[in-house]
């Protein structure tokens, strides 16, 4: 074992279950010799959470945390202040839309729709860094997760891209505010990932085949290459990397048209 993240404390805010771009990463920072925290929301998720973290390990801390919701955010930072004092990583792996908001056309949108993306998707992360901040008295690594639809007009993504677009920004500025206490802020575009959250995007499926096609390594992502991405942004070979997207996505983002031969 390398142990990267060895003597490091990493909290990663949402595992869901074993096929979480999040679960991936708990496993590699475990591989690395990290201290996990695991997050839940609502009791019905929190056999499910504790299940994975101790399959990962028997030492994993698993508490309720449900980011739109202020005094859980608090009560998590200081059960961790009480516990270990310090913290070293904080994994954002959070993202929420309407289903219907996903399937129509951006310009139906609602107003709540919208807002509750950019909330839960988006204003999450300040939120969480503003929190965690004074715990990573060391300095530390924030690592988000995002996607294409950031940047490009993705079908059926929608209003989820454009919440991504605001966390892309929002990595920028917090990497600017947070970068003087040496908390370096980062996100991850993923490419198209079988995830539970994945499967409510209408015609998934025809998203994975057509990227397998057109991605210069002709495949699609696997997570434990997104895993292994986060441990390096959390380690010390990332300790000169902060404000950016880093692409994770068997190259697909560099390419422009695809034309049959």
């Amino acid at each position: 074992m390398s142990a990267l993240l060895s003597g490091q404390t990493a909290l990663i805010l949402g595992v869901a279950n074993k096929w979480s771009l999040a679960y991936a990463i708990a496993q590699a920072y475990a591989r690395e010799g990290a201290k996990l925290i695991l997050t839940y929301q609502g009791e019905r998720q929190k056999s499910v959470v504790e299940e994975l973290g101790t399959g990962i390990s028997p030492e994993t801390l698993v508490l309720p945390c449900d980011v739109t919701d202020s005094e859980q955010l608090s009560g998590l930072v200081e059960t961790i202040r009480e516990k270990y004092g310090r913290l070293d990583t904080v994994v954002h792996s959070i993202a929420f839309a309407n289903r219907e908001d996903l399937s129509r056309a951006f310009v139906e949108t609602s107003r709540d729709g919208y807002l509750l993306a950019q909330e839960v998707s988006a204003y999450s992360l300040i939120a969480v860094a503003r929190a965690l901040a004074p715990l990573m008295s060391d300095g530390g690594s924030i690592i988000t997760l995002s996607y294409l639809g950031a940047v490009r007009v993705v079908q059926n993504y929608n209003v989820m891209g454009v919440a991504k677009a605001a966390l892309e920004a929002s990595v920028r500025y917090l990497a600017s505010d947070l970068g003087a206490q040496q908390i370096r802020v980062n996100a991850i575009s993923a490419g198209p990932v079988k995830t539970a959250s994945a499967r409510g995007i209408k015609d998934f499926s025809k998203v994975l085949e057509g990227v397998a096609a057109i991605a210069p390594l002709r495949r699609n992502t696997d997570p434990a290459e997104v895993a292994d991405t986060a441990v390096f942004l959390s380690s010390s070979l990332g300790r000169g990397v902060t404000g950016n997207v880093i692409y994770v996505d068997a190259g697909f983002q560099i390419m422009a048209l695809a034309v049959g031969s």
